[in-house]
């Protein structure tokens, strides 16, 4: 079958400064094999398929980097909190970026903002993997988060979009394919890391799969948003549930961060593991937890939602306390694949139950809450870094296993449904 790519005219904004450029371009880049519809000619099937492959694209691209920072990091002759103070430029990044892309993605539409930002993601990618001293890494990670934070809130838009075509909660599957690719993206890291591959080449091919994937999923990605265009306040102080609700997300957010910035950090330095098994902690991390999503609203149908996050904090803090006082190849592994069955599924059901706020609008409440959790995931990483250089990544991954705890002490004090 051949590809065509639908043009709907009726979609296009209607402004005439920044949203022109970006529409012209996609016009012109589709202009050859272009058809044109007044409505939408697919089944909803075809838009979650679509939507969930971008969602895997936006995944890959962040694990490509993950799974090779311990070789960026010796290419550069940082030491630990040297590499965490550099991290915090993706965090800034991702912060900057946000009022812009408050204003750009209702002046042009997600399904255009997706389609440029993860160009442009999968394009800064390939620039990491060129920085040749620490400046020149500061800035890439820097349009690195920006580019995420951009492609972020635009698949999620298009995700919402879908999930109303369902009328039901499908938003962890869409999660759950982010985290296939992490998994995906860190196998494919141990692969070039083995066969002595330069992060600059691992990251062409995932700047070429990328391109194609955009092209091929451009036509099959809804023309339209269907969330409120409206202006909303970046920040809304939320009440006492959903604080708690946020501070759950907090703590669980520092746990993945540290895990998809510093398990290939930790497994280099203090599991010693040898230089084609380095990955392998990220990868284990990642297969659980993207498997665990999957499986996510059907038990927390079974044991209820507080239930489930008292257990995932716990198996967060368990998987962390072996990897620390077991620091050898088999038993670190054990240790992050339960981490990662811990995190997985705690992010996706606190927003779901904050989407079912009763005080506040759902979008509201939504904002609030992964304002604050969002910045466990911002602070995490860069923590570790500073904490190791003082004292040891040991250390560091100890107080990060007491974040687990966190979870599961105020999951079992909050008032959930």
């Amino acid at each position: 079958m051949p590809l065509v790519l639908t043009w709907f005219p009726e979609s296009r904004p209607k402004t005439k400064s920044i949203s022109q450029p970006f529409s012209l371009l996609l016009y012109f880049l589709s202009l050859p094999c272009m058809t044109f519809s007044p409505s939408l000619p697919y089944s909803r099937r075809t838009y979650r398929v679509a939507v969930g492959f971008l969602f895997f694209l936006l995944g890959l691209c962040f694990a490509s980097w993950g799974s090779r920072i311990p070789s960026i990091q010796a290419k550069l002759h940082l030491s630990e909190a040297e590499l965490g103070m550099v991290l915090f430029s993706l965090p800034v990044g991702l912060m900057l970026s946000l009022p812009f892309t408050g204003w750009l993605i209702p002046k042009v539409g997600s399904r255009n903002a997706v389609t440029v930002g993860l160009l442009f993601y999968s394009l800064v990618l390939v620039s990491i993997g060129l920085a040749q001293n620490t400046w020149q890494l500061v800035v890439a990670l820097f349009f690195f988060g920006f580019g995420s934070n951009m492609s972020n809130i635009a698949v999620n838009t298009q995700a919402v979009g879908v999930e109303n075509m369902y009328k039901k909660s499908i938003m962890a599957s869409f999660h759950g394919l982010w985290s296939l690719a992490g998994f995906t993206g860190a196998a494919i890291g141990t692969l070039m890391i083995g066969a002595n591959i330069i992060p600059f080449h691992h990251f062409l091919l995932i700047l070429a799969l990328t391109v194609l994937g955009v092209a091929v999923s451009f036509r099959y990605i809804l023309p339209q948003d269907d969330t409120p265009t409206e202006k909303q306040p970046l920040f809304v102080m939320p009440d006492k549930s959903l604080i708690v609700l946020g501070m759950i997300a907090f703590c669980s957010l520092i746990c993945e961060g540290a895990m998809f910035d510093w398990s290939g950090i930790y497994f280099q330095k203090v599991v010693g593991a040898e230089k084609a098994w380095v990955a392998a902690g990220y990868t284990a991390f990642m297969s659980t937890m993207a498997l665990t999503r999957f499986i996510a609203d059907w038990l927390t149908t079974k044991l209820g939602l507080p239930k489930v996050l008292v257990l995932s904090g716990s198996l967060t803090a368990i998987g962390l306390a072996i990897a620390v006082i077991f620091p050898y190849l088999v038993t670190a592994i054990i240790g992050f694949l339960l981490v990662g069955m811990g995190v997985s599924a705690v992010v996706p059901l606190v927003y779901g139950e904050a989407g079912r706020s009763k005080t506040m609008s759902p979008s509201t409440a939504l904002a609030a809450v992964t304002t604050i959790g969002f910045a466990g995931f911002l602070v995490g990483p860069p923590l570790i870094g500073v904490v190791a250089g003082f004292s040891s990544l040991r250390i560091s991954f100890a107080i990060i296993a007491l974040m687990g705890i966190t979870v599961a002490i105020l999951s079992s004090r909050a008032k959930m449904e």
